[in-house]
């Protein structure tokens, strides 16, 4: 949603090199094949990426693809989108042009008509902020399309902190729970967005492949993890307001450990790259 703290321009700018370095690469040379296999001559490759945000992941997979290449750019916020055109690169990996457009709208809306001529879906960070019936709406369209999905950085629920806390537990479970909230009659999926993903793609007939991308935060992406850190704890406090009364202490003794270079976090994700029926 357009205003919400996870579409902040600051936090996408803070965590690109954290998602740039967690993205799974061995999904990357499985769409270069299918591409490869599915390229029209004398057209570009036509990529939708939904929710696209700032554009870290057209800045991060263009340039990994042979072009030439159309990225169609997909946010309902003006603002973003035109970051995210403006920071999109001009060359594939080939050295072929990439060019970019935008389209303001509702990634849930999105039909199999209009995915029309399009190769490549993208998202990244998105699918745990949809319903159910959105993640499977997507999947339909993207399957009668018959093209390629690739929905990255996936949060699953799993969070490790090391040396670990007394209260890391239920600050986790708290969280996970605000992830799965109903909000405006809709429930999200939250950290079960990643097996729906799967479950129904592969119900559709479409060939599923899942690698893990988790978050490595230490002392060098200290600004990241201390920010990461308090948006955890607030979101859980919101769900479960007894927390507040530990958040001050708990927060304030994992920042004294960040300070003393001990702290490490790994965040969980999975990547999930869909291939239409009969692509290898």
């Amino acid at each position: 949603m357009p205003g919400s703290p996870v579409c902040a321009p600051d936090w996408l700018a803070l965590r690109e090199g954290a998602d740039a370095a967690a993205r799974a690469p061995e999904l990357v040379e499985e769409v270069r094949a299918h591409l490869a296999a599915t390229a029209r001559p004398d057209a570009p490759t036509v990529i939708r990426d939904l929710g696209c945000g700032s554009g870290s992941m057209g800045r991060w997979l263009a340039g990994r693809l042979p072009g030439p290449q159309l990225w169609i750019l997909c946010d309902r916020d003006p603002v973003l989108l035109a970051r995210a055109g403006a920071g999109m690169p001009s060359a594939a990996a080939d050295d072929a042009p990439v060019t970019a457009r935008s389209w303001e709208g509702d990634l849930t809306s999105l039909r199999a008509e209009e995915l029309a001529g399009t190769s490549l879906v993208t998202a990244s960070a998105v699918l745990d902020l949809l319903t159910f019936e959105e993640v499977d709406g997507l999947a339909a369209a993207c399957v009668q399309a018959r093209c390629a999905a690739m929905l990255t950085l996936t949060v699953i629920g799993r969070v490790e902190i090391d040396p670990p806390d007394p209260l890391d537990g239920e600050f986790a479970a708290a969280f996970d729970a605000h992830q799965r909230r109903r909000t405006d009659g809709r429930r999200l999926l939250g950290p079960d967005a990643g097996p729906a993903a799967v479950g129904v793609f592969t119900r559709r007939g479409a060939t599923v492949r899942t690698r893990p991308s988790p978050w490595r935060l230490g002392a060098d992406q200290a600004e990241l993890a201390q920010e990461w850190l308090r948006g955890w704890i607030g979101a859980a406090c919101v769900h479960r307001p007894d927390l507040e009364r530990h958040a001050a202490a708990y927060l304030g003794r994992r920042l004294d450990a960040w300070s003393a270079g001990e702290l490490r976090v790994v965040v969980g994700h999975v990547d999930v790259l869909a291939l239409p029926a009969g692509a290898s």
